[in-house]
């Protein structure tokens, strides 16, 4: 601790008493001598004392604020609704240049008007409680009028040797953005289960009817061929009217192991005469020594089929798709459908997926919703890259068998 305060005044009181000896010609060393000199060391003690605690709590405030600054939160110091101090996290969330533009304002001129009540109601509870209060949201204003949700929680605090209170949190929007559509997508699906079941069973009732009258009337009937189309095509309304109904009520998959090469080999070979009558070729590349796949293999056709079928059409003036299989080194098996089509907006590539959403003029968007639901049902994942007049880019992401088994096990623990 400094004692510069200390000598100072006892220097003070030497130089008085020198000064009353030559002028008035007293004794040095007098009972007031001593008692001005004790006097003044004691004061000095105490000055220096103060000083010493004070640079103290300088330095305490300043290591604080050096503490709040670093952390990656939004910290805002406040004092009857003026605030008195941001960190640097803040002043970015809030789009301001530096801490000038922040401070000195009130908290209420960034907060959203509906928000404003429930604002100054949180301040009255945080000052009641004395302590940390739950995160609530509010809408807060940025600088160039934009707004966002703001998590925040507060306690009140002793900041510059007055009460304050300090608001932590973070902005939360994309967040509660993300949530609104999770909701929106789930109430669609909903929707689609409902509808889904409603139209299979309307459909399913008129051909029970035709299949029995069918039968009737085959009995009397030579050309039996005619009848052998008839239930043909029939049978064939039931298992799409069937896998229409998966989407309201799925049945369970047999999962068994299954060559990739051959499941794809066989879906250009279904597809490659609607590739032909529409100047498309597709060229397919495999990696040497593919492990398998434990997947159910009708659904993952129906991926392939389907994502083919897209890429296709997004060329109506024909063009190359290129389909290449590889192995990744997480144990998991890349199929990269590329094409050179009209691509998507990079802004619909987030809602892609979600039923009724489609960029078909004639679309539904249950085609691909399908595809997301089948690759999810098999650990895997689908991701689609595209540029406009450049063409897109869909990888399939599915589990070996080994990494297969391995979850399966995981999940039977």
């Amino acid at each position: 601790m400094n004692k510069s305060g200390q000598i100072s005044l006892v220097f003070v009181s030497v130089g008085f008493t020198t000064y009353q000896t030559v002028v008035n010609d007293e004794a040095f060393f007098t009972l007031d001598f001593f008692l001005f000199t004790v006097i003044a060391w004691l004061v000095g003690r105490q000055y220096d004392k103060a000083r010493f605690y004070e640079k103290q709590a300088r330095a305490s405030e300043d290591s604080y604020k050096q503490l709040i600054d670093s952390l990656p939160e939004s910290i805002i110091i406040h004092r009857d609704q003026v605030i008195v101090y941001v960190n640097k996290a803040a002043v970015s969330m809030f789009g301001a240049e530096n801490k000038e533009e922040v401070i000195g304002k009130s908290i209420l001129d960034f907060t959203d008007f509906e928000y404003i009540e429930r604002v100054q109601q949180r301040l009255k509870q945080v000052k009641k409680e004395k302590r940390p209060l739950n995160s609530i949201e509010h809408k807060l204003i940025r600088k160039d009028g934009s707004k966002f949700f703001f998590e925040v929680s507060s306690l009140t605090i002793v900041f510059g040797k007055k009460q304050a209170i300090l608001s932590i949190g973070k902005d939360v929007t994309s967040r509660k953005i993300q949530s609104e559509r999770l909701i929106q997508k789930s109430e669609k699906l909903a929707m689609l289960g409902q509808l889904a079941a409603g139209i299979a069973h309307e459909i399913r009732n008129p051909l029970t009817s035709i299949k029995g009258f069918i039968n009737l009337v085959q009995s009397n009937n030579q050309k039996k061929e005619y009848f052998d189309i008839i239930f043909s095509e029939l049978e064939r309304i039931n298992v799409i009217v069937g896998e229409f109904l998966v989407l309201a009520k799925p049945s369970a998959a047999t999962f068994v192991e299954q060559d990739v090469k051959i499941l794809i080999k066989d879906v250009v070979t279904l597809i490659n005469t609607q590739s032909i009558l529409n100047n498309v070729q597709i060229f397919v590349e495999f990696e040497s020594d593919l492990p398998m796949v434990s997947c159910e293999q009708n659904q993952i056709k129906q991926v392939f089929l389907n994502l083919l079928k897209n890429s296709i059409e997004a060329m109506p003036k024909g063009g190359i798709i290129d389909v290449k299989v590889r192995e990744s080194e997480d144990d998991t098996i890349s199929i990269l459908i590329i094409d050179q089509g009209i691509g998507i907006p990079q802004e619909r590539i987030p809602t892609l997926g979600e039923p009724f959403y489609t960029t078909k003029e004639k679309g539904t968007g249950l085609g691909l919703m399908t595809c997301y639901k089948i690759i999810e049902s098999h650990n895997g994942k689908l991701i689609i890259q595209s540029k406009v007049n450049v063409g897109t880019t869909i990888e399939i992401i599915l589990p070996a068998t080994t990494q297969s088994l391995l979850k399966m096990e995981v999940s039977h623990t």
